[in-house]
């Protein structure tokens, strides 16, 4: 059993930045990747980026992509994500994830929201 636990969630105005975080533990994650999905009201949840436990090989979506970094340490079992230059369309509910490489949603953290206002 995997545990995930987000902080980092907040309000902050258009242009601005926030960090992400998301502690694991329960289990050892050599073959896992870690991922952020959000959910916004009316929506259905999506992608934004993952990461390959082993190697910190990250992806993302196209419309985070230049504006959000994903990013883990190893030694602390914690994954983050940096968002810069947000913008009101990435208000939503962001969800820690983790599970296989290519689609890490086997485990979801209870979710941290995000508020950007124009």
């Amino acid at each position: 059993q995997v545990q995930l636990v987000e902080s980092g969630g907040g309000s902050v105005q258009a242009g601005g930045s926030l960090r992400l975080s998301c502690v694991a533990s329960g289990r050892t994650f050599g073959s896992f990747a870690m991922g952020w999905f959000r959910q916004s009201p009316g929506k259905e949840r999506e992608f934004v980026a993952r990461i390959t436990w082993n190697f910190g090989s990250p992806s993302y979506a196209d419309s985070v992509k230049g504006r959000f970094t994903i990013s883990r340490d190893y030694a602390k079992n914690t994954v983050y994500l940096q968002m810069n230059s947000l913008k009101p369309e990435d208000t939503a509910v962001y969800y820690c994830s983790a599970g296989p490489t290519l689609n890490p949603t086997d485990y979801w953290g209870q979710g941290a929201q995000v508020t950007v206002s124009s």
